[in-house]
């Protein structure tokens, strides 16, 4: 023990500082790992809008609003992911940007106008539907109120949290609405200019021309150098502003299902025929499989869309189809029944709802029991038994938002459209029945007003199982990715390498270009954030590590970075390149025409004939030459009536040499000026939103870091 204590004494500082500076690399190794800095800390700045920090906290919560939201429109996967976040990016940014200008116009939203918005005539859609009386239809502000200052003052912190930012999207939607009303109060279109602009369309005009196209020239006859892309490209600069992008080129190794994966796919498929087949209660056996979309009604034979439908409806009511290849599964398929119904159905009901949908999650939320609803509904049909009116009733009582407009009515409503307990009672009834029916929503008091056609609907139940890829099969893919990469180290050997596996393996180099900092999707291999993440970790010619994608374990080499900002000539040569071939061009057939005086001459010069177009409109071009924008604009100019333009011009397809021979007038058409002024000012009225925060967009400095986090 006085070793050990010895020990203690001599070396316990010395140990201490070693303990202490190892916590202290950890750390730093931790800060830089996740893109903070030694001296600035782990940031956690998702973006930055003119100078406004976007804190991931915060973000994170918008991005899981959005999610949720996509959520329930069938979203799913990395789709969801990059919408959600995409979504949650803009509408921050317009916020960001709409509450600084409107700070500055002085915009803003008091006490007593939010009290107006929440309580008043007009309350949010939200508000008023959770606190209307469903027996008098009428908004119970009172109640609003009460249950509002309720939470302010006794809720929880979650609940107050959750009431600000409600709160908040009120006040910002009303001054969103406010700069709209500034920015669309000052369209105009004047009456005189409507005038001008139809009659300059009401004009035609006659010319005579020698062209020659530029096809005439070979393009390998004219040189274009990297300093006159370099020259063309600082002269449009606007034209020619990039984000940041990378570039790669990748080999995959495939790592889909062999033929012994489909055949153990196929065997269990089978195994689960026998008891498809035997059982009595289909819905419950598919559930007790993890099948929960059974869609137990009828739908007519048009409106299935499956790929081997012919041959389900020929094995009988009772009997299974299968298995069957769909997709990638082996799918199993019982025709459980089958009836005549009508093609379509008009309907008209009366929502008493259990649940609504949350405007900010997605999710549906309780809002009455389900006796309550149930004698609501029960109700309001004693009520149109005894001679009620129903279109009054729809108005006061009904919940759904999309038939209440045109009084509960649904029209041309086909077979499996509705969930299956409403589908049973519009299909399965004669024209005239009345009925209560319950489905998920709540209950439905529906009266069935007509039945169009007539033809055979099917009741089907699918049973499937995907054929997937055995460990074996994917260990073998990543083996042979592993051995490619451990080989091509570097951008000289990945050349090398995929020479050699091209020969080899017949698996071929491919190229996926223009890939964005918050891009989901590659060219040729479809999404995966994680390998566009690990692009953006690396530098120019690395060789990244394996990562699987999709069916494949993909080894990518970085060929190419792109800062944000103007395109280097060498990524915008295939877009300019063709131009500047086409200016050469031009320059050669106008040497060859040298002053022009004539069309005669002209047409000598270049061994062409004079041609002639009539009837060439402002917006429409001419049927003899298309849209040539120069040319047109020349054969409007009244300048040059009857006379030869002196200058050759340079269109998009070749180089003419342009005599005006007249401009005329049609017969004025009788136009409505006033309904085009206010059709005119309704179109810019609808983008005005739109065109405003992209204003507002390309005039802030916006920095986006959400490839750090996401």
């Amino acid at each position: 023990m006085s070793v050990i204590q010895k020990i203690q004494d001599k070396y316990g500082k010395v140990m201490a500082v070693i303990i202490g500076l190892s916590l202290v690399i950890f750390v730093v190794m931790l800060a830089f790992e996740n893109g903070g800095n030694l001296f600035k800390g782990n940031s956690m700045t998702v973006g930055k809008i003119n100078g406004q920090v976007v804190d991931y906290l915060d973000f994170q919560a918008l991005t899981e609003t959005q999610s949720r939201m996509l959520e329930s429109r069938g979203l799913t996967g990395e789709a969801l992911n990059q919408q959600a976040n995409d979504a949650a990016w803009n509408q921050e940014i317009a916020r960001v940007l709409l509450t600084q200008e409107t700070d500055k116009l002085g915009l803003g939203i008091g006490k007593k106008e939010l009290n107006d918005l929440l309580f008043g005539a007009n309350p949010p859609q939200d508000l008023a539907q959770g606190f209307t009386n469903p027996q008098t239809g009428h908004y119970d502000a009172a109640a609003a109120q009460q249950q509002i200052n309720m939470i302010k003052n006794q809720g929880t912190p979650e609940q107050k949290a959750q009431l600000n930012e409600y709160l908040d999207q009120v006040v910002f939607q009303h001054l969103a609405q406010k700069y709209d009303a500034l920015m669309t109060t000052t369209i105009n279109f004047p009456k005189w200019m409507i005038e001008k602009q139809n009659a300059d369309n009401n004009q035609i005009s006659k010319i005579s021309f020698v062209r020659e196209p530029y096809a005439s020239i070979s393009d390998s006859s004219v040189k274009v150098s990297v300093s006159d892309i370099k020259k063309y490209i600082d002269n449009h600069a606007n034209d020619f502003k990039q984000e940041e992008n990378r570039s790669i080129a990748y080999v995959a190794f495939s790592a889909a299902p062999t033929a012994a994966d489909t055949a153990a796919a196929l065997q269990k498929i089978l195994e689960l025929k026998k008891g498809l087949d035997s059982v009595k209660d289909v819905k419950e056996y598919l559930v007790r499989q993890g099948v929960n979309t059974y869609y137990d009604s009828y739908i007519s034979a048009g409106r299935i869309q499956v790929p081997m439908k012919d041959s389900i409806f020929r094995v009988g009511v009772g009997n299974i189809y299968g298995p069957y290849i769909d997709g990638n599964t082996f799918t199993l398929a019982k025709l459980v029944g089958s009836r005549t119904i009508p093609d379509t159905v008009k309907i008209r009901h009366i929502l008493i709802a259990t649940v609504q949908q949350d405007p900010q999650s997605g999710q549906s939320i309780p809002i009455r029991d389900t006796a309550t609803a149930k004698h609501l509904a029960d109700s309001i049909a004693l009520a149109i038994r005894n001679g009620s009116n129903f279109d009054s009733l729809v108005v006061k009582f009904s919940n759904d938002p999309g038939s209440v407009e045109n009084g509960g009515v649904y029209d041309n409503v086909p077979s499996g459209q509705m969930v299956p307990a409403f589908n049973d009672f519009i299909f399965e009834h004669p024209t005239g029945s009345k009925g209560v029916v319950k489905t998920s929503f709540g209950y439905h008091y529906i009266e069935i007003l007509s039945q169009k056609g007539s033809s055979t609907g099917y009741k089907i139940a699918y049973l499937t199982r995907p054929i997937d890829a055995s460990q074996e099969t994917d260990m073998a893919a990543n083996n042979a990715a592993t051995l490619f990469a451990g080989r091509a180290t570097n951008a000289k050997s990945y050349e090398k390498e995929a020479e050699i596996l091209q020969k080899e393996k017949g698996i071929n180099k491919v190229i996926a270009s223009d890939i964005t900092p918050m891009g989901y999707t590659i060219q040729g291999l479809g999404n995966s954030r994680s390998l566009i993440r690990s692009l953006y970790k690396a530098d120019l010619g690395d060789v990244l590590q394996p990562e699987r994608v999709g069916d494949a374990y993909v080894v990518a080499h970085v060929t190419e970075v792109n800062k944000e900002g103007t395109m280097s000539p060498e990524k915008a040569r295939m877009m300019v390149e063709p131009l500047l071939i086409n200016e050469k061009k031009a320059d050669i057939i106008k040497n060859k025409l040298g002053k022009i005086t004539t069309l005669e001459a002209a047409a000598s010069a270049l061994k062409k004939s004079v041609e002639t177009a009539d009837s060439i409109n402002f917006l429409r071009g001419s049927q003899v030459f298309g849209f040539e924008p120069k040319v047109v604009g020349a054969s409007f100019n009244k300048a040059n009536v009857n006379k030869v333009i002196p200058e050759a011009i340079a269109g998009a397809q070749g180089v003419y040499v342009v005599k005006v021979d007249n401009i005329t007038s049609l017969p004025a058409v009788n136009a409505n000026v006033e309904e085009e002024r206010k059709m005119r000012y309704q179109q810019a009225k609808q983008q005005a939103a739109f065109q405003s925060i992209q204003l507002l967009k390309e005039g802030a400095k916006i920095k986006d870091y959400r490839s750090k986090f996401f």
